[in-house]
């Protein structure tokens, strides 16, 4: 199954992580996926959550069900905007069966909601320098 996108083949390999975009590969073919605003939105009515803050927090619980994997993967193909239904999304083939797709659907959400681990991409961290508290 082909992925229609309204971007060039250079666009679709070029994922921009301070845009929230990363790469992954259905079907054999590299594609962009991206947690836009409307995505976001489809999501808070697809999960009944008031919401970003509820979305976040229900997806950091850690537990995705399959059909949240298909909406969240819909919903970031087509905010990075491949035209593609959930349908579509659920025949497309990931390498790892299972746990490739739960690990698209982490690093999508990860790019989008960021990692507590890593300092945010507005404030960069200068290799060499001691961090200051309060900072």
């Amino acid at each position: 199954m082909r992925i229609a996108a309204r971007h060039n083949k250079k666009d679709i390999e070029l994922a921009n992580r301070y845009r929230g975009e990363i790469s992954a590969e259905f079907d054999g073919a590299k594609q962009t996926l991206c947690l836009t605003l409307g995505a976001l939105a489809e999501l808070e009515e697809a999960f009944g959550e008031q919401d970003l803050l509820s979305l976040a927090e229900r997806f950091s619980s850690g537990r995705i069900t399959s059909k949240d994997a298909l909406h969240i993967l819909g919903a970031g193909l087509r905010g990075a905007g491949h035209s593609i239904s959930d349908k579509e999304v659920g025949k497309l083939k990931v390498e790892g069966g299972a746990t490739g797709y739960i690990s698209i659907v982490a690093r999508l959400l990860t790019a989008t909601f960021g990692d507590n681990s890593e300092p945010p991409l507005s404030e960069p961290v200068k290799r060499g320098e001691p961090s200051k508290p309060g900072k």
